[in-house]
């Protein structure tokens, strides 16, 4: 990513390296969302992002806030009063809440696994949802902590749109509220956030607008400042007759009338692209309309950045449609006499599971929602602007109804050069919430930031070492399997490991004595000055000690789990030793990885799940497994077979839709030797769609053309090109005619460019 503020950097410390949960926030086009997706990408902790309505939760790649925590739709109480029964008005309290838990093993597990939780869009979460999902953490994790212990990144921009507070809802919850934004929750009172906000503005570079945004934001605005706005009154500003100018208006009715009338008075054509929408993927959480309806000439604007390496499109860059077909787009942008052919995107309803070997939080994709990232774009409201750029807008925004509206609809422009006003600007009703401007007053300066990272820092540190040697749970564990054969008799297949099962258990009792001692000489360097050179030291030492029992540890369990897999009747008992096996390298990984926090931490390096995974930890798993698949073919037991880099053991599950493109879908379909009438078939796709991943397939290098189009045919497709490079796919199946298809010019361009 590009290189970062000095609060972005504290960000990622203080998710990286403490506990402490962090407010980010900053002006709209901070980078607040670039920022979000290197702390995914980066944290080596169970991470879970969640927001407030369904596309909010898309756009940040994570699950809404209800779904996840199974709340009811409803206003909370935060205590345990008996819930208001009036009609029309839902409300739940912590002892009604409760009734509403209806959590699995595995999603108690998910929960329990739970380290960081980011709520992306905070500026619409409620403070009595906030208290909601605090209650429910606290009681499924046991843990009296705020938010039961889980670090939680809040994130969200909170001079724009408010949360939506109910009138009936406010007469009760404004008893325990002081006001309706997130700060106003009651688990935040002791325990707020840090509050950091990052400070450069990638959007805007012209002084003067920036200035008059920053009096918007905070509620300074004169009416001299409102004097620079005058010369761009323009009240019979028609935005079709001028390229590129998208409108800002207050209500979804006027922009969708806008939008229709606009491509209604285009003569050509209209072609219609449906989605392709693949297993569960909920109407209310599409990103777009299902059907894009389109004309040559309509204006468009893209709805996602591009991934590629070329970076031509960002969201809310505006194109005009130069060519349609059945299976084309091309948008050109006629400021930089530049077109693009628009490739389709891939949006993904996920949910988190949780890995039973590894003990980690898993994204599974349940559906997909595939289509052009584009819409419409003569008109757009304010609330669906946020997050976009433009470098053009008409504001109509005379009749502005709610606070930090007016802020996010001029925060959309790149500088006064693009603007137009519909009306004057009125200073009444324009102002953001008192609240807002006085929570902001709270932010932490870098100074600030330093003081509270290094206590924040220390504490965290104390409590993972610590913790990492404290082996109570897998103890405990150990042991009820020990005492379970006691019940058990003699014709029993699982007697016969009763003498193991007492040896493992001793092996551990023995080491859990030295790591009981080695916590109380942690806690004496806690203590004192630390002195980071001489904890790495002892570090170093406790794991070499303890290495040659772990390894003999892991290494007869997994023999004994062999030995099982030949038995008939012992399912349970299998299982059993499953769990056994997850549980001892879930703690004997944790050393390890203790150990190299301690080292990049000494060596100032920054911590990563990368960075975390040392040599010593792949050796310790490769070099067991070579072990024990020698070993057990000496004694006649075929090994299941496994890849390199997976657990050595693990159950199995099926799961709704595998975590795989839509591409790749078919990419597996293809390996069996479909034929695409087949494949088409079997996904119950056209066979269209099925042609456009087999070229997506072969631009990634994963299909050779060869193996759909006869090397002569290819060849004399690739001329074709050349003879003319600047025309577009439509142009050249016009040339060409019936003599080449749709899909083999597509085929060929995509091995051409790869």
């Amino acid at each position: 990513m590009e290189s970062l503020s000095t609060e972005a950097h504290y960000v990622l410390q203080f998710i990286n390296q403490t506990n402490r949960s962090v407010f980010l926030t900053g002006k709209a086009g901070t980078g607040k969302t670039t920022l979000l997706r290197e702390i995914i990408s980066k944290t080596y902790k169970n991470t879970v992002v969640v927001a407030p309505t369904g596309i909010a939760a898309l756009n940040a790649g994570g699950v809404t806030i209800h779904s996840f925590f199974q709340l009811p739709f409803s206003a909370f109480i935060p205590d345990f009063s008996t819930p208001s029964t009036q009609p029309f008005l839902k409300l739940e309290s912590r002892s009604s809440l409760k009734r509403h838990f209806k959590w699995n093993g595995t999603r108690l597990a998910l929960l329990r696994n739970l380290e960081l939780l980011i709520i992306d869009e905070v500026s619409m979460l409620r403070p009595d949802i906030l208290d909601a999902i605090d209650f429910v953490l606290q009681s499924v994790r046991r843990n009296k902590n705020p938010f039961g212990g889980v670090q939680v990144l809040f994130i969200g921009d909170l001079m724009q749109l408010p949360p939506i507070v109910k009138e009936e809802e406010w007469t009760y919850l404004k008893k325990y509220y002081n006001g309706k934004y997130f700060f106003h929750a009651q688990v935040l009172k002791h325990f707020p956030p840090l509050y950091i906000e990052l400070p450069k503005i990638f959007r805007q570079s012209d002084t003067t607008f920036i200035n008059l945004l920053n009096q918007l934001r905070n509620n300074t605005i004169t009416q001299n400042d409102l004097s620079v706005l005058a010369p761009y009154i323009q009240p019979n500003f028609e935005p079709e007759n001028h390229l590129g100018y998208i409108t800002l208006t207050t209500h979804n009715a006027k922009a969708d009338r806008m939008n229709a009338q606009a491509l209604a008075k285009i003569t050509t054509e209209p072609q219609v692209y449906p989605a392709e929408i693949i297993g569960d993927f909920p109407e209310k959480a599409y990103p777009l309309d299902p059907n894009l309806t389109l004309k040559v000439g309509a204006q468009v604007m893209f709805v996602k950045n591009d991934l590629s390496l070329e970076k031509r499109f960002f969201n809310g860059k505006m194109g005009v449609v130069k060519a349609l077909s059945t299976h084309e787009i091309i948008v050109e942008f006629p400021e930089e006499k530049r077109t693009i052919e628009v490739e389709k995107y891939e949006w993904q309803n996920i949910r988190y599971t949780l890995n039973e070997s590894t003990k980690d939080i898993e994204e599974e994709v349940l559906g997909t929602f595939t289509h052009y990232p584009l819409k419409l774009a003569w008109a757009i409201t304010v609330h669906k602007s946020q997050g976009l750029t433009f470098d053009k807008a008409v504001l109509d925004v005379s009749d502005v109804f709610l606070p930090g509206q007016a802020y996010v609809a001029f925060s959309r422009l790149r500088s006064l050069k693009g603007l137009v006003l519909k009306a004057p600007i009125q200073l009444q009703g324009i102002q953001n919430d008192p609240d807002v401007i006085d929570y902001a007053s709270q932010k932490s300066e870098p100074d600030q930031l330093q003081l509270v990272f290094t206590q924040e820092k220390q504490t965290y540190l104390k409590n993972y070492v610590l913790h990492a040697f404290d082996w109570d749970e897998w103890h405990r564990t150990v042991k009820a399997h020990q005492l379970s054969y006691l019940e058990l008799t003699d014709k029993s297949p699982k007697a016969a490991f009763k003498s193991w099962a007492h040896e493992f258990e001793s092996s551990l009792s023995a080491i859990s004595v030295q790591a009981q001692k080695f916590q109380l000489q942690l806690q004496r360097i806690f203590d004192g000055q630390l002195d980071y050179p001489f904890l790495k030291e002892r570090l170093d030492a406790a794991v070499d000690y303890f290495y040659p029992t772990w390894e003999s540890m892991v290494y007869g369990l997994l023999m004994k789990i062999e030995e099982v897999k030949t038995l008939k009747k012992v399912k349970e008992f299998y299982e059993e030793l499953l769990h056994l096996e997850t549980i001892t390298l879930q703690t004997i990984l944790k050393a390890f990885k203790v150990q190299q926090f301690v080292t990049l931490t000494l060596q100032n390096q920054p911590i990563t799940k990368e960075n975390l995974v040392t040599e010593r930890q792949k050796e310790f798993k490769s070099t067991l497994r070579k072990r024990v698949l020698e070993d057990i073919k000496s004694i006649g037991i075929q090994p299941a077979e496994f890849e390199e880099d997976e657990p050595i053991y693990t159950r199995k599950k099926s799961s709704k839709v595998a975590k795989k493109s839509t591409y790749l879908i078919t990419f597996e379909l293809w390996k069996q030797s479909l034929s695409l009438e087949q494949i088409a078939a079997e996904r119950k796709l056209t066979l269209n769609t099925i042609q456009g991943h087999i070229a997506k397939l072969i631009e990634q290098n994963e299909i050779q053309v060869e193996d759909v189009l006869p090397k002569e045919r290819y060849l004399g497709i690739i001329d074709l090109f050349r003879q003319h490079p600047n025309s577009t796919l439509s142009e050249l199946k016009e040339i060409a005619g019936e003599t080449i298809g749709w899909e083999e010019l597509k085929w060929a361009k995509a091995a051409w460019i790869s």
